[in-house]
């Protein structure tokens, strides 16, 4: 073929040549899963502020308060614009971190041997929940909690644990408000012999359930069940969860506990009797 008649030979040059200049598609960056964040999951369009992870999982928050887990990695869009999410460096100099209860967390110290003094809390969800926010301070203090079964025989279990000064007992009492039975029993210990070893003190909510936030659980408040129905049943009816059964109890009281993240998502008045308990069984 002559080049004259047909101009340069393009089949004749190495078409790969510059290949390796070529740029490729950029790299998507990648953005730590601090709290806060603001993040959109392309998929769906669903968007929220990151407030916690969840082993390989980021927890998402939006705007009417509910929580979505979601897989760390691709697929958020951040400003509208691909991103890789990770989960966070813990860079935090020990004794910056906070624990659940918004305390100073200690990370370089083993929980301390049992104290003789002990907090009682009225059930056995109340205990979860108390161990779930305040469990890191509990254990670095040497509080033990138990839990009761009520608290109509609370003047005979004092007289049994026989507190001291050296050996206090703090109690959490469900629905304790002026005139109900709770605070007649609440007040018979106050006068008992061990009275000035031993706090009683309480949350005014029918159930410790009442004292987590009611948008964790997508509810502007907490209804008002008829003293006619079982409280709790009641509840889940109302939001539409299962409550025939046992199980369904225990698996709706689970729900409202995973929505817990730290204190911020309880009600003031139950922080203020927690903390007014630890201080009490752990004063030298």
């Amino acid at each position: 073929m002559n080049d004259d008649n047909f101009g340069p030979d393009r089949y004749s040059a190495d078409v790969l040549a510059d290949f390796s200049r070529r740029r490729g598609p950029a790299p998507v960056p990648s953005v730590a899963a601090d709290n806060d964040l603001v993040i959109e999951w392309a998929d769906t369009g669903y968007c929220g502020a990151v407030v916690g992870i969840d082993g390989r999982h980021v927890q998402l928050e939006d705007f009417a308060g509910k929580v979505r887990l979601f897989p760390l990695g691709p697929g958020f869009l951040l400003e509208g614009k691909p991103v890789v999410l990770t989960a966070p460096e813990k860079t935090a100099a020990a004794g910056t971190l906070r624990s659940a209860s918004g305390s100073f967390a200690v990370t370089d110290h083993k929980a301390r041997v049992a104290r003789g003094s002990r907090i009682f809390v009225e059930g056995r969800h109340d205990a979860e929940l108390v161990e779930k926010v305040w469990g890191h301070d509990l254990r670095i203090e040497g509080v033990a909690v138990e839990y009761l079964e009520g608290v109509d025989d609370l003047d005979a279990i004092v007289r049994d644990f026989a507190p001291t000064r050296e050996r206090r007992l703090g109690v959490l009492v469900d629905h304790l408000v002026a005139g109900s039975k709770e605070s007649r029993i609440a007040d018979a210990v106050a006068r008992g012999p061990y009275g000035a070893n031993v706090l009683v003190v309480g949350h005014p909510y029918v159930d410790i359930w009442q004292s987590v936030k009611p948008a964790r659980v997508g509810l502007e408040r907490w209804p008002v069940i008829p003293r006619s129905i079982e409280w709790k049943k009641g509840i889940c009816d109302a939001l539409g969860w299962p409550h025939e059964e046992q199980a369904d109890i225990a698996m709706a009281w689970k729900r409202i506990l995973g929505t817990v993240r730290n204190y911020a998502d309880l009600e003031p008045v139950l922080l203020g009797r927690v903390e007014q308990l630890i201080d009490f069984v752990t004063e030298e």
